[in-house]
């Protein structure tokens, strides 16, 4: 996709983080597709991902993808836990790169919120006669709604095992060809419930305290930033606040993200929310921006925002009034993998398709 010569909406400017650049501030955000076997990538995830690069993303990202089998989702999830996994990510890829995006992968741990059925199937945990598997978390304290089960609270060698596995998985999405690399540290996941005082009850040097409960996010982004090259770019998702009395607030997150920053962490992916089921959110437009903004400022770091951005303008007014770096679709892109074309268009900016879609664009 060529650079127009004329004015540049923001929207379409490139974007350098260490050695990488992004072609435009667009980016698709990891969406779980729950379509793998045994974690193995398929041809939907070939086709859903390359599909989003052709049309016109600067940034693709892989679903949330499993660093043990235990850290699924659901038995549908992604999983890079063995090597037999890096061949079909390594394909998809290269796709993605080969149509000028960057690519890039989530990595993640799904704690007390594994061992899911699929949403379409109700989403419910499984029972072991289903096929389901212990959960794991910092306290023997279900997410409640739908997930009941009693996660067993992790010793310290689980700790470690954990973070080994996430350090494992990032060198085999070094080796599948990603050049962009984010810890999933959100939505009631593994990390984010050591993090939220409302999960973490635990009374040892990994609960209590701020420090305690940040120690195995840190200690984990350390280990990683040491086995991922230095001129590539890693990224964390939070959940900027729990959206719950007595929880992580936005206050916390913006101590995190300079801590983080200190670890070698070049963004935040700002989320919010997922960690208790009865969380009271006011769902609209953009209203998880004002996190990103906020930690952009308060931290001095690169930001993405997320969550129910839709309309080019608004997209290119958040990179314009410097709320966030990157703005990440998820919905929307399901909706139109072609949306940084649709965008563009409505922007007054012309973008150069694949030769095979000259005719049409």
């Amino acid at each position: 996709m060529d650079k127009n010569p004329t004015t540049t909406p923001h929207l379409f400017q490139p974007l350098t983080i260490r050695s990488v650049t992004l072609r435009n501030r667009i980016g698709v955000s990891p969406m779980c597709q729950y379509s793998a076997t045994d974690g193995m990538a398929n041809d939907w995830h070939f086709v859903h991902l390359g599909s989003r690069a052709v049309g016109g993303a600067g940034l693709v990202i892989v679903e949330a993808t499993g660093v043990a089998p235990e850290g699924r989702i659901t038995p549908g999830c992604l999983g890079l836990w063995s090597d037999k996994h890096i061949e079909p990510l390594a394909r998809i890829a290269k796709l993605i790169k080969s149509h000028g995006a960057v690519a890039g992968i989530q990595i993640a741990h799904a704690g007390r919120k594994a061992s899911a059925d699929l949403p379409w199937n109700g989403g419910a945990h499984l029972s072991e006669a289903q096929g389901g598997w212990e959960t794991i978390a910092p306290s023997a304290i279900p997410f409640g709604d739908t997930l009941t089960k009693v996660p067993r609270a992790m010793t310290e060698a689980d700790i470690l095992r954990v973070q080994n596995d996430f350090v494992a998985t990032a060198q085999r999405a070094l080796a599948a060809g990603f050049e962009w690399l984010e810890l999933h540290a959100a939505h009631g996941y593994l990390f984010n419930s050591f993090l939220s005082p409302l999960s973490n009850h635990r009374t040892d040097q990994y609960g209590g305290s701020f420090e305690n409960r940040i120690r195995l996010l840190l200690d984990t982004t350390r280990a990683v930033r040491k086995v991922w090259p230095d001129h590539l770019p890693l990224a964390v998702r939070i959940s900027a606040i729990d959206w719950k009395e007595g929880g992580w607030q936005i206050e916390d997150s913006i101590v995190l993200a300079k801590l983080l920053k200190a670890e070698g962490v070049d963004l935040m992916d700002c989320s919010s929310g997922g960690l208790v089921p009865d969380a009271k959110i006011e769902v609209k437009p953009g209203y998880q921006i004002p996190f990103s903004e906020k930690i952009r400022h308060a931290a001095n770091i690169a930001t993405a925002a997320v969550g129910f951005i839709t309309e080019p303008k608004q997209a290119d007014d958040i990179v314009r009034l410097g709320q966030a770096d990157v703005v990440l679709l998820a919905r929307q892109f399901l909706r139109d993998p072609y949306w940084p074309a649709h965008a563009a268009r409505m922007l007054g900016y012309k973008i150069t398709p694949p030769n095979q879609y000259l005719r049409a664009w």
